[in-house]
């Protein structure tokens, strides 16, 4: 098998997060005419962040001041194996194609959660589009301390009071609900979230989630480890606690996991939660996106994403 070949790859962001970039390949590449994120090979000795700089600049004449890394994604070519290290790059210095020549055909901004208007795309980027289609922002539910009605009507005025770049995604739990009970209420909560395009999950149970018409399933790490095949959802995620769990759910191709809990948690204050460094660690080289999960509020959003995280996971901190 031939080295597999490292490329750091941007995942540009402007407006807010709402809009992303994409470039076309010039003449003369492989695959010309094909459109990708900008990027390209890390030269030895290089870091992947150290390579992504240069080639904004070499390529789209910019200068980078503010990355994070997202997720990673290795892909076999006719023509070579790439491991494609993606980063989400959030500020730069410059005007693309003005400061500098541009070394691609053209360049285009992509509106999140909307088909792309360009073709063709490199075939290695599909899930990284699907990814970027994924809420930043989980809701998780939790009846222990409060009735279905009134969760209800707490999401909805976190909907409508919504700044996220898509609307939430919602996980209904509370797996402890008589059958009736759970299904009447994930019943509920779907009605509502897809009244503001939010779409919905629902733990452990393909079934019920068939029945009230949710997006997709959660999976627990038990139900993750027992998984022989990708359930037959539009979004399905899983609970994950180690790296090999994540690497288990990112070989099933599932679209997100939930890693934590990152800090202590009213429920189990007694254990101090894995902290960024470790998060980070677990969660290095991840092929999917992930969210932090445990103590999380809003204010930690920044530092869930400088430590590679797609987002966060909210129960009780909104």
């Amino acid at each position: 098998m031939s080295d597999i070949v490292e490329v750091a790859a941007a995942v540009m962001l402007r407006a807010g997060g709402s809009e992303f970039l994409l470039a076309q390949r010039p003449v003369g590449k492989v695959y010309a005419g094909y459109w990708e994120f900008p990027g390209g090979k890390v030269e030895p000795g290089e870091s992947v962040r150290d390579a992504l700089v240069r080639e904004l600049q070499e390529e789209l004449g910019i200068t980078v001041t503010a990355c994070h890394p997202w997720l990673t994604r290795r892909h076999v070519y006719p023509h070579a194996t790439v491991r494609l290290n993606f980063w989400q790059v959030t500020a730069w210095q410059g005007e693309i194609g003005i400061t500098a020549p541009l070394e691609h055909s053209a360049v285009d901004w992509q509106r999140r959660g909307t088909a792309a208007s360009v073709a063709p795309i490199l075939p290695a980027n599909g899930p990284i589009l699907k990814g970027l289609a994924l809420p930043e922002t989980m809701l998780i539910s939790s009846l222990d301390e409060t009735t279905p009605a009134a969760w209800l009507a707490r999401l909805e005025r976190r909907l409508q009071s919504s700044s996220d770049v898509l609307p939430p995604l919602v996980q209904v739990r509370d797996k402890t609900l008589p059958a009736t009970a759970r299904a009447a209420f994930a019943a509920a909560v779907v009605e509502l979230a897809h009244r503001y395009g939010a779409p919905v999950v629902i733990n452990d149970d393909a079934a019920l989630a068939a029945a009230c018409g949710a997006d997709g399933v959660h999976l627990s790490a038990a139900r993750l480890a027992d998984c022989k095949e990708r359930p037959d959802f539009a979004w399905v995620g899983a609970s994950c606690h180690t790296a090999a769990e994540i690497a288990r759910a990112g070989e099933l191709e599932l679209d997100y996991a939930l890693l934590g809990p990152v800090m202590a948690t009213p429920t189990h204050p007694e254990h101090p939660g894995l902290g960024w460094a470790e998060f980070a660690r677990r969660g290095a080289g991840n092929t999917l996106p992930l969210f932090a999960l445990g103590g999380m509020r809003e204010t930690l959003r920044d530092s869930a994403c400088l430590h590679g995280a797609h987002g966060i996971a909210l129960m009780r901190g909104w």
